[in-house]
């Protein structure tokens, strides 16, 4: 087997989706589906189980992830180190966030990142927040742009490049919601709103600290997985959210919410990289890192 078929598989224990991760590899399906039984065919063992609709990580499936990850990184290392001087990195660097982040924090870094590394090829994944340093921890990106939460793993390196604070957002347009506070101001009654709520992460956490120090029992519409979603539904006059202002004020539907004077302000959260500690010794992780930590004070 040689790296290629270790990237194909890896785009598609990621994906789960033969279709998302043909695309990802600039492949078709159908030869994105013949490398992997060749590949399962060398190993003896089958990778993944598939039907009409889905595919799965088989238990081996799930163990190969680790080694393919390990050998592909070990590659680069040595890519590496062949450049005697150091002048130039090559390889790959998988990223995860989310998509105000993509375009908000991680861009500084990717543009300072790019100018310095330009042969180092970028892996963006984005999606829901609260999963960042989980994404990490498993083993499926490399770095992440997140939120420091309140006990950091010790086996993750977490570097601060910003802070966000949180903010209560209501719809503006004419409903239920917008007219109780409009009516009520600070009066309003905190507990007879419909909330929507992330369904993981640190802002959860925030927000259920917040319920508890106002004696306040919540009537939860609903969980969403996303912060730029949460602002959407808000919009909508679904509900009111505590979301990061960096989100709101990178959404355009900002002008659609309102923001809420609440007791207690649930406190800010610091935004950064983070990234398994032992991975620190790999040289396009190094490189990325010494950027991150040039932002620290920017």
């Amino acid at each position: 087997m040689d790296n290629r078929s270790l990237q194909l598989f890896l785009a598609l224990a990621e994906t789960l989706h033969f279709g998302r991760a043909s695309e990802r590899c600039h492949i078709s399906a159908s030869t994105l589906s013949r490398n992997i039984k060749q590949l399962e065919q060398d190993l003896g063992a089958s990778l993944f189980t598939r039907d009409n609709r889905t595919v799965t990580l088989t238990k081996q499936g799930k163990d190969f992830v680790e080694y393919a990850k390990l050998s592909l990184s070990q590659w680069n290392r040595f890519k590496s180190s062949l450049d005697e001087n150091h002048t130039e990195l090559q390889g790959e660097l998988s990223l995860y966030c989310s998509v105000t982040a993509s375009y908000s924090f991680l861009y500084r870094l990717l543009e300072t990142f790019r100018q310095q590394h330009q042969k180092i090829e970028i892996k963006l994944n984005t999606g829901d927040p609260g999963i960042a340093i989980t994404r990490i921890l498993d083993g499926h990106e490399d770095m992440a742009i997140a939120a420091k939460p309140d006990q950091l793993p010790a086996n993750i390196a977490f570097c601060t490049t910003g802070t966000s604070a949180l903010q209560f957002i209501a719809p503006k347009m004419q409903c239920d919601i917008s007219q109780e506070i409009n009516l009520l101001g600070q009066d309003v009654k905190w507990q007879s709103l419909p909330y929507i709520v992330p369904e993981q992460g640190l802002n959860r956490k925030r927000l259920e600290h917040w319920w508890k120090k106002n004696h306040i029992k919540p009537q939860i519409y609903t969980q969403v997985a996303g912060n730029e979603a949460i602002v959407s539904m808000v919009s909508l006059g679904f509900g009111i959210a505590l979301v990061p202002k960096i989100v709101l004020d990178n959404s355009p539907l900002k002008d659609k919410v309102q923001v809420l004077q609440v007791p207690h302000q649930p406190k800010a959260f610091e935004i950064g990289l983070c990234v398994q500690r032992k991975q620190l010794q790999n040289p396009i992780i190094q490189a990325m890192w010494k950027i991150s930590k040039t932002l620290k004070s920017v």
